[in-house]
């Protein structure tokens, strides 16, 4: 989508009129119908009924309005009324953004900043709040009544909204353009390994070998900078666990959409005001272990919780999968090296190379491009150990072709080599083509 212009109405997706102009009058106008309204409605109405407030802000609205002796069409009365709306029972001028299933990111610069992330590329928006205070008035909603607190003893907060929306907010004193709001919305129809094909994120083969290395119980890792689609490319390896195992995920923020039976979900916590019952993400993979798994999914690795989980890998819980932050396959080896050294355990770096050779079996590694596309780049063996060093073998890379309409052209490829886990897939009941690693003559010739 282009840029949006200044114009008297944006749809946006989802057939939401939002006002198109910022201008102070429209926002100023807004407020004074929030505040007449509130003034008005019921001091007994029940708030926590969403249609009931409603009702009574639909049965106010009119009077409020020929208040204003303001002259405006059919459309502009719905459209205010949808932002009065949205100001009293939602989220102020993001509401409709929320709602739009075309956008995946929201962030909120300050109260008169607001960006989001269409298809992998970043727009500014129209849209305003009024002040400091507007924004503000919205962020307490968000946060309160999930028992957080943002103030300046505590300027930083993790939170989540009821539809699974992760939500961070940060305030002055540590920024400094005013109260910033980031939301990584929260799909509400999972993607499929199709939907990923049809993006061009993945190929029909790879799809294949996945769907084998899951079914194998092989440890998957996958990784990739922010934003390049790691959980979503999780959520979707995931549903290729058989549906009669036991899983259980373990999340910062859930956002697993699994659709197996048989999954325990566990989502970490964070202390509370006086600083206590925090629960970590380490807790819970320690905790996990004692409730009998068949599997064990960790929807991000960024500590201690590392060697636990190497070490659940390493003691017969296969079929284990998680994500991390990294810039490549063999950048992800070392990051997993770093979390077990936080572990707090006084490990020689040999022996955490070692349980990271024995424990994982394939990294997958996810990169975005410059136009917005989100692909799967790289897909590696973790062989075992030659002296100190970890050895690795790509099994498929991505191969750029060319620059096409602002696209990126090219092609997850094989290269030609036959991994060795390929013999505990086949123990499994599974055989994988040898077409599907770019071979067609002797595979023995081909083992490493």
């Amino acid at each position: 989508m282009t840029m949006m212009n200044h114009r008297p109405a944006t749809i946006l997706g989802t057939g939401v009129a939002i006002a198109g102009n910022s201008d102070k009058d429209d926002l100023r106008l807004v407020a004074r119908l929030r505040d007449k309204i509130l003034a008005r409605l019921d001091p007994l109405l029940d708030i926590s009924n969403p249609r009931l407030v409603r009702e009574s802000i639909e049965a106010i609205f009119p009077q409020v309005l020929s208040e204003e002796n303001a002259a405006i069409t059919r459309a502009e009365r719905v459209r205010l009324f949808e932002r009065v709306v949205a100001e009293i029972l939602g989220y102020g001028p993001i509401e409709p953004l929320l709602r739009d299933d075309t956008i995946t990111e929201i962030m909120v610069n300050g109260p008169y900043a607001i960006y989001i992330e269409r298809n992998g590329k970043i727009e500014k928006t129209p849209l305003t709040f009024e002040n400091e205070e507007h924004l503000m008035r919205i962020i307490e909603r968000i946060v309160t009544p999930l028992g957080r607190r943002v103030d300046e003893a505590s300027p930083m907060v993790d939170a989540r909204l009821p539809d699974g929306s992760r939500v961070n907010v940060t305030i002055p004193p540590v920024s400094l353009v005013g109260p910033v709001l980031t939301i990584r919305k929260f799909s509400r129809i999972p993607y499929t390994a199709e939907d990923l094909q049809n993006f061009g994120t993945i190929t029909p083969e790879f799809i294949e070998f996945a769907r084998a290395c899951v079914q194998a119980r092989l440890n998957i890792i996958i990784s990739g900078g922010t934003g390049t689609g790691k959980t979503t490319l999780l959520n979707v390896l995931s549903g290729f666990i058989p549906g009669n195992e036991r899983i259980i995920t373990i999340e910062d923020a859930a956002e697993l959409q699994l659709k197996q039976e048989h999954v325990v979900t566990l989502e970490s916590r964070p202390p509370n005001i006086e600083g206590r019952g925090e629960i970590t993400i380490r807790d819970l993979v320690i905790n996990a272990l004692r409730m009998r798994p068949d599997r064990i999914v960790v929807g991000e690795t960024r500590g201690g919780e590392a060697l636990d989980m190497l070490q659940a890998m390493n003691t017969g819980h296969d079929g284990s999968l998680s994500t991390l932050h990294a810039n490549s396959a063999r950048d992800a080896l070392r990051r997993l090296e770093t979390m077990v050294l936080m572990s707090g355990m006084d490990l020689p770096l040999r022996a955490v190379r070692e349980q990271i050779a024995s424990a994982i079996d394939c990294i997958i590694h996810l990169d975005r491009f410059s136009d917005g596309s989100r692909k799967v780049v790289q897909v590696a063996e973790v062989q075992g150990m030659e002296g100190d060093v970890i050895v690795m073998q790509d099994i498929f890379r991505f191969q750029q072709t060319g620059f096409k309409d602002g696209r990126i052209l090219g092609r997850l490829e094989p290269t030609g080599i036959r991994p060795k886990f390929c013999e505990k897939i086949e123990r499994a009941g599974i055989r994988l083509p040898p077409t599907l690693f770019g071979l067609n003559g002797n595979l023995n010739a081909h083992r490493r």
